[in-house]
């Protein structure tokens, strides 16, 4: 573990931004659990590539790594789980809540942020700013993801997300972090 925690910005110099989304016709961002989007700036250093990114999360042993790709550039949400976003590469200006709600969240995000997205909150990609962004997509050990669009017929998917549980750990710091204080 000392290793991985060698390529992780310490807690303590951890810059995090934190947004409540309010709900936006069909999509219901952070309105349900209440808990908000968060973005770890520069959680991971610069250097550190993807595979160890993915062993770090592994390692500490809350989500499990199950993708690397860019972000979709539709909005979408998922149900089912709360996902973690580690940016392994490049720049990207990000909209968190559905590009025609006035309480959008649009962050520009770059190699080393973490996002942690609530069940429910809609995002996509607004503009890949270097054309090379891509993301570690990583979900709760036992969780799969859906996809959701704020559509006819989702209704019952988006009740679902009250049941889930939050982490009991910080995905990137484990036992502690700020995940764990929202």
């Amino acid at each position: 573990m000392s290793t991985s925690k060698a390529m992780i910005t310490p807690l303590r110099d951890l810059r995090v931004s934190s947004h409540q989304i309010p709900a936006f016709n069909r999509l219901p961002n952070t309105s349900i659990q209440k808990k908000p989007l968060l973005i770890y700036h520069s959680a991971f250093h610069p250097g550190t590539s993807a595979s160890t990114m993915e062993s770090h999360l592994t390692s500490v042993g809350v989500v499990d790594p199950q993708w690397r790709y860019t972000m979709y550039s539709t909005s979408h949400f998922h149900s089912t789980t709360h996902e973690v976003l580690s940016v392994s590469a490049g720049k990207a200006k990000l909209c968190f809540g559905g590009e025609d709600n006035t309480e959008r969240v649009e962050p520009t995000v770059e190699k080393g942020d973490v996002i942690v997205v609530p069940a429910g909150v809609a995002h996509r990609l607004s503009k890949d700013v270097d054309g090379g962004f891509i993301m570690v997509g990583s979900y709760p050990k036992g969780k799969s993801w859906d996809m959701c669009y704020g559509e006819d017929g989702e209704e019952d998917k988006v009740k679902g997300i009250e049941q889930l549980g939050w982490f009991e750990r910080d995905p990137i710091y484990g036992n502690e972090g700020p995940a764990l204080n929202v």
